[in-house]
């Protein structure tokens, strides 16, 4: 499968820095100053089209329409949780791709959970964005482009970003690094990079990149079983990298950076939701507290898709796993469900859309 993005005769000016920006206006016979222009509209005014860029002459403008295209996903559909106010979209890319975004809203800022792949090859076994495989990586722009439209489209200020939507970040590393630099600009959006939270099933060589590329950005991990025997079972990528390897990535990737491990556990009935697998876990994150590395666990009641035979966890069961965990003193909590009426967990509206062919209006 070749997930590279096709060329097209237009040249993407989303992917461009500021020095490529300016080499581009050289050859078009422009000021230099025109590269600051336009790099602002789009990364720090989330500009979707040249006609937006009103410092712009009519005559500039339509050269660079001619010349460039601005490869921003566009809204498929938005829901609205009447819950909560969680918004999720379905967005389309410009190759007719589709991907999901979800804006949540919290006491301490609006926060966004972006894709970064059109699908995900990982095959973990409770999560819909796997089930149609992987149709490409997406560029660094559109996975900036997610919280771009949205930003554009609701007026919100964002805040948080995490790459927890479909794909695994660290399976599209370049665009990954290219996304963090590209938000992180402080000629776009200049957003904090602590402020950026990237969630991995466990790509062990990845994750030790990652902690010497020196962004201090917070990692997540994918756990969701406290044994080698239970992970394999559920994730594909448990067969290639043991938990000890794992755990030993997770201690380097403190080590370098300083910042909180957070380990995602999703509850599973009957299968990883017993007190003996709260045992084991403790005993994991335990061997980490015992290295002064922090670690915090995220309890995530599984969501039911239909296509898999997972049952959601019973709060009593959930609340009882919280309570193991904290009488040893690890720090524990579990993921309000936001969006739930409007299934806002991974890859479900995105697997709906391809399954049923669905036509969508562009909002």
């Amino acid at each position: 499968m070749d997930n590279s993005i096709k060329a097209e005769e237009k040249k993407d000016i989303g992917i461009m820095s500021l020095d490529e920006l300016k080499e581009e206006m050289t050859k078009l016979g422009a000021p230099a100053f025109r590269a600051g222009q336009i790099f602002s509209w789009l990364h720090a005014k989330y500009a979707g089209s040249f006609d937006e860029m009103t410092n712009l002459s009519k005559d500039f403008r339509e050269l660079l329409n001619k010349r460039y295209e601005i490869r921003r996903p566009s809204i498929l559909k938005e829901l609205i949780s009447e819950k909560d106010g969680t918004r999720k979209y379905l967005l389309r890319l410009y190759d007719g791709n589709v991907i999901e975004s979800v804006l949540m809203k919290y006491e301490h800022g609006n926060s966004v959970c972006i894709s970064s792949q059109a699908g995900c090859r990982m095959g973990c076994g409770f999560c819909a964005s796997t089930l149609n495989g992987l149709e490409r990586n997406l560029s660094f722009y559109e996975m900036a482009g997610q919280i771009y439209t949205i930003a554009a489209h609701t007026k919100e200020k964002i805040s948080n970003v995490v790459i927890m939507g479909s794909g695994e970040p660290l399976d599209n590393y370049k665009n990954l690094k290219g996304f963090i630099e590209l938000v992180s600009d402080k000629n776009g959006m200049n957003l904090g990079r602590r402020n950026i939270t990237v969630s991995t099933c466990g790509i062990v060589p990845k994750i030790y990149e990652l902690a010497d590329e020196g962004y201090a950005i917070t990692l997540a991990i994918s756990l969701h079983s406290p044994t080698d025997e239970l992970r394999r079972q559920i994730m594909p990528i448990a067969r290639k990298y043991s938990i000890k390897e794992l755990m030993d990535a997770a201690a380097y990737y403190y080590g370098k950076t300083g910042r909180r491990i957070t380990f995602e556990y999703t509850l599973i009935k009957d299968f990883n939701d017993s007190d003996k697998c709260a045992m084991e876990l403790m005993k994991l994150i335990n061997g980490l507290k015992q290295k002064n590395v922090m670690c915090h666990v995220n309890l995530i009641p599984v969501n039911a898709v239909k296509e898999r035979k997972f049952e959601h966890s019973k709060p009593p069961f959930i609340q009882n796993f919280k309570n193991i965990l904290e009488r040893y003193q690890i720090n524990v909590t579990i993921r309000r469900e936001m969006g739930s009426d409007i299934n806002a967990a991974c890859g479900q509206l995105r697997k709906s859309y391809i399954d049923e062919g669905e036509q969508g209006k562009v909002l």
